[in-house]
């Protein structure tokens, strides 16, 4: 069954707030091992931009498979015409 483009819309949004959400949390618990101090709003902001970098890098990743740069199905190639 195909997804609809309304539910790809919430899939992409929930995806990007759980991404945010777990490096935040990771942020939190790993940074004080390496000797940053960090706030909460300074854990958020940072969180934010690798985000942001990270939502660049799917959109152009996403136009470069749609262009054909990129094979469109490495798992099934397409295959020669039996004719």
């Amino acid at each position: 069954m195909r997804q609809s483009g309304l539910m790809s819309l919430v899939e992409a949004v929930v995806n990007v707030v759980v991404g945010l959400l777990v490096a935040v949390a990771t942020q939190i618990v790993v940074f004080p091992m390496f000797g940053l101090a960090t706030t909460l709003g300074q854990n958020l902001a940072i969180g934010a931009i690798f985000t942001g970098v990270s939502i660049a890098r799917s959109f152009a990743l996403r136009r470069l498979f749609e262009r054909g740069v990129a094979p469109a199905d490495p798992v099934d190639p397409p295959r020669p015409d039996a004719s």
